[in-house]
């Protein structure tokens, strides 16, 4: 349960506060800058830091998710009183991209994104942390971050996963997942092939009432406007080669995740219909200090959920982060 009063943006008004107050902030306070990754791929990144920070918080999002989209978020944190550093993983948001399709969800290995947000801790948030630094991820961006944790143990004081990709629905057998995966690779070998895994597409906005991200149609449709306004941040569906490198980090986060010790909060949204919540517990029982926490009503993107959903996950996670033991 909460123990204070928090600042926590209101989605009745989140249209007029858009225009009128997170815009104004965001030009007035976000910091963005680059740098360039493994491989010659441009990585993009951005922070800002209230003058009173108590902490620091890193954000590692979701997959398609770019930082333009954690406005509202940033916002939040920034008026309670909290430093916020956030990076879009490359081939997505405002980075580089990959292959031949910009709207390809592709990465050769999940250690590319871990070398980048290394990279980022290391020469952008060190520097200008202020306080503990903590740990706030949300889908594949919790698959990043633990594999973080696991090459820089030391680094977090604690760490929020909310509805962790560490296994992806339908959860099949990981024979046939390799087998798929290997199918799809040989197909896309062929001339004139998409590039993408079966069934995958560019970049489309599904009408709300078939969305499967969330109940909240004001925050969806704030989304959907940003990335059709904004057609440089749209991508699509996955490639066998980013499934393949997923399946791999997801096998190694569950293999490792007893040497996740700091204290963690796992949220993991009731009616998720993207990623494996008998996975997500599997992995959360092996860490020594988690608290699993299931959302009711939450679809996959908590964090732009409705209010009824959304504010007592914000309170929860300020709470948990201020905490001093």
């Amino acid at each position: 349960m909460t123990t204070q009063q928090w600042f926590l943006s209101s989605e009745a008004q989140l249209v007029t506060s858009i225009s009128q107050r997170i815009e104004p902030f965001w030009q007035a306070h976000f910091t963005q800058g680059s740098f360039t990754g493994v491989g010659n791929v441009r990585v993009n990144y951005g922070y800002c830091i209230p003058d009173n920070a108590q902490y620091s918080v890193l954000i590692s999002s979701g997959r398609i998710e770019s930082l333009l989209k954690y406005k509202e978020v940033i916002y939040e944190f920034y008026h309670n009183n909290v430093a916020v550093f956030i990076v879009d993983h490359r081939g997505q948001g405002l980075s580089g991209r990959i292959s031949r399709n910009p709207h390809h969800g592709y990465v050769d290995h999940f250690d590319q994104y871990v070398a980048d947000l290394s990279w980022f801790i290391d020469n952008v948030v060190a520097p200008r942390q202020r306080g503990a630094l903590n740990l706030l991820c949300h889908s594949m961006g919790a698959a990043i971050g633990a594999l973080t944790i696991l090459a820089k143990p030391a680094c977090f004081n604690r760490v929020v996963f909310c509805a962790p990709m560490f296994g992806i629905r339908p959860a099949l057998p990981g024979w046939m997942a390799g087998l798929l995966i290997g199918i799809s690779r040989l197909y896309n070998a062929l001339p004139g092939t998409s590039g993408y895994f079966f069934g995958q597409r560019d970049y489309h906005a599904d009408d709300f009432n078939v969305n499967r991200l969330t109940s909240s149609q004001t925050r969806y449709q704030v989304f959907r406007t940003l990335y059709s306004e904004q057609p440089h941040i749209q991508l699509g569906g996955v490639t066998p080669q980013w499934l393949s490198a997923a399946s791999k980090a997801m096998w190694d986060i569950e293999h490792h995740a007893a040497r996740i010790d700091q204290p963690v909060l796992l949220f993991s949204a009731e009616n998720d219909s993207v990623v494996d919540n008998q996975r997500q517990a599997r992995v959360a029982a092996k860490m020594p200090a988690a608290e699993l926490i299931t959302v009711p009503g939450a679809q996959h993107e908590i964090l732009l959920e409705r209010d009824a959903i959304r504010q007592p996950v914000l309170a929860r996670i300020l709470d948990f982060f201020g905490a001093t033991e």
